[in-house]
This record gives structure tokens, sequence and C-alpha cells, in this order.
């Protein structure tokens, strides 16, 4: 996907596609369901476990409570109009996943599109008005993730220190956002071999942690992408150091959608999505649905927001000769649960909305 989308955003939450694939497993029989649970990794789990487990996760991570931060996860399964959903199916899917249905003509193009993106708008109280222009293969049923998500940072930013800064797409093309700037301590790794700074900033409450991970100077992000295993990831968490950071970080918000669909089937959901080959004949009790769209999509605010900070730390001697993390080019992030060690978030800001400041050969 990040081959594809080179100058773009990216925004992907790998619960929320896990909690897809659960879905259309609780909707497959034979082989089709075998292959999502091979999918997920949780072949030797019982139907009745998987589905569980993945709403349980889904639940844990998402209660804001706990969690302080705002993550709204809407989620629709829309099927032809032909198709009469079986109830133990919407019965189960609402249960688990959290899905609410509803029939479309998709071979009517623009009244499909519209309704789509017209129920993603609503469902995030506006933050994503438009998550597709068109809809494929209208005989399908569409699986649409919209969510909106706002870290509140367990330290805020001082609404008074943001201003105007530049922010480097490429060499030749930079944007003007507004920058927010503080100074504390934090987790904080610098990857000398990689050429690449790490950076831990806790969500409020702490249960969670937004991980920013950016290279040293401007460049493509495909090297990277390429290093970023679980494996290296855990490395460069067991060498981060608590130490003082001047950070100063895009004050932005994203929208971004991605069609899943053939990323899917190259992760080797290739039944589901085949129309020769699918048997999702639990959602309806006919065998003649398949996968055609998987419409995720996220809406994403990086602001000032979040707990009071702690003044007593700025007269010490903790805060002297902070490094710092000037995030003003590319840059990757996670957001990582602390207590499930699961990865609710990852993506990528290549090009943050702002006005264009300059455009040189």
């Amino acid at each position: 996907m990040a081959k594809e989308k080179d100058t773009e955003n990216i925004l992907i939450s790998p619960v929320v596609v896990a909690s897809s694939l659960g879905l259309v497993a609780l909707g497959g029989k034979a082989s089709t369901a075998s292959q999502v649970k091979t999918v997920l990794s949780a072949d030797r789990l019982k139907d009745e476990h998987l589905h569980t487990g993945l709403s349980e996760l889904l639940s844990e991570v998402t209660d804001a409570k706990t969690r302080n931060t705002t993550w709204k996860i809407n989620n629709r399964l829309y099927g032809p109009s032909s198709v009469s959903f079986a109830d133990d199916f919407v019965k189960n899917s609402k249960k688990h996943y959290n899905y609410d249905h509803s029939k479309i003509n998709l071979r009517d193009k623009r009244s499909a599109v519209n309704s789509i993106n017209e129920w993603a708008a609503k469902s995030t109280g506006g933050k994503l008005p438009e998550i597709t222009k068109d809809v494929e293969n209208p005989d399908g049923a569409t699986i649409v993730n919209a969510m909106f998500f706002k870290p509140h940072w367990d330290e805020k930013f001082h609404e008074k220190m943001v201003d105007n800064r530049g922010f480097l797409v490429t060499r030749s093309f930079t944007v003007g956002i507004p920058m927010m700037h503080r100074t504390g301590l934090y987790d904080f790794y610098d990857d000398t071999e990689n050429r690449i700074y790490v950076l831990n900033m806790p969500l409020g409450q702490k249960q969670a942690s937004m991980f920013f991970i950016m290279p040293y100077h401007l460049e493509p992000l495909d090297r990277l992408e390429k290093l970023l295993t679980r494996k290296q990831v855990d490395t460069w968490l067991s060498k981060m150091e608590n130490r003082a950071v001047a950070i100063s970080l895009p004050k932005v918000s994203l929208e971004v959608s991605h069609n899943l669909q053939k990323h899917l089937a190259e992760l080797g959901l290739t039944e589901a999505v085949d129309k020769a080959k699918a048997d999702l004949s639990n959602i309806s009790g006919k065998k003649d649905l398949y996968l055609s769209n998987v419409f995720h999509a996220s809406a994403m605010e990086l602001d000032v927001a979040g707990n009071p900070f702690d003044t007593s730390i700025f007269s010490s001697e903790k805060l002297r000769n902070p490094k710092l993390f000037y995030v003003d080019h590319p840059f990757i992030f996670l957001v990582k649960d602390n207590k499930t060690n699961s990865v609710l978030y990852i993506g990528r800001v290549v090009r943050p909305k702002g006005d264009k400041m300059r455009d040189e050969l």
C-alpha cells in the first residue's frame, strides 16, 4: 500500500481491520471462513472464542472512560438490494463487532456513493465528508469502517505555544501549518545506525502511547517502512531512555480513506473476495455473495488537548539540554495500547493540509 500511495497520508487501525475480518469469518462457511482465521493467525481458535476475543479486545481499547481519548468507530455492512440478511448474522455481528446493516443498489453508483459518504459523514459528526468517489463490483458486499480518533495527551501543550511553520513535503514543496511546542520528559531513542528518532508520547491515563518515528532529515519514507517490523519496533522500545525533549509537532487534522479489498487479498484473503469461490452464506443463507469493497476511513486530529502538566518540573535540572524533536518533514506513527500490546493505529503523515509556501525547480 505504501508503494502505491507514495505521496499520500496513510491511516490504518489493525484492530478494526481484525474485527472486519472477524465479521467476514462470521459470515463465511467452509474454506472461506477457515482462510479468514488463517489470515488472523487464529487457526486453532474455536469460532466462538475468536469472535468473543476480538469483541473483548475492541471494547477494551475503545473504552473512553479508562482511555480518556476520543475514538469513535462506526461499522456498516452494505449488501446488494437482492440480499436478505439472516437474523442470526445480524444479531451476532451487532453483538461482537457493532455492525449495522443496509441494503443498497450499487449499480446506481452515484446514489450509492452519496449514500455511503452521507452515512460516514453523519456517523463521525462531519469529520469524514467523503470516503469514496466510486464503488467497484456492484453485486458484492461492502464493508465500511468510519472512524474519528483524537489523542488526549498525558501532558497537554499550552494553547499559546502554537505558531505557523513550514512542513517540507518534498525538497521543492512546503506547506504552512500550525506547529505546537512543549518541553517535557519523554522516552526517546536516537537510532544513529538507521538515522531515525523515536519518541513516545503517553496518552491520557497512560493506557496507550503514540510513537513517532522520524528520519533525521527529509527523505522518502520507504526506507523506514521496510524497517518497520514488530521485532524492530520492540528493539526501539527497549532502547528508549526517559529524558528532556523539546517537541514541535504539527497541529493537524487528517482524513484518510483506503479500499482494503485488494490489500487483504494480498495478505491471503483470496476466497472471500472472489465471486467464483466465496462462501458467505451465513450472511444471507445463500451462496451468492462475495466481498467487493472494504472502505477503511479515519479522521484524526492532533491538537493541544491533554491533562494538566506538572509545573514543578520546569524549575528542575531535568529539563536542561533537551533533545530537539522537530517534526517538519514526513514521519510514521503508531498508537499502541499498553495493556493489550495491540497496535490501535499505524500511519504516516506525508502531506498535511496547509497553504503552499514554496514550489521551486
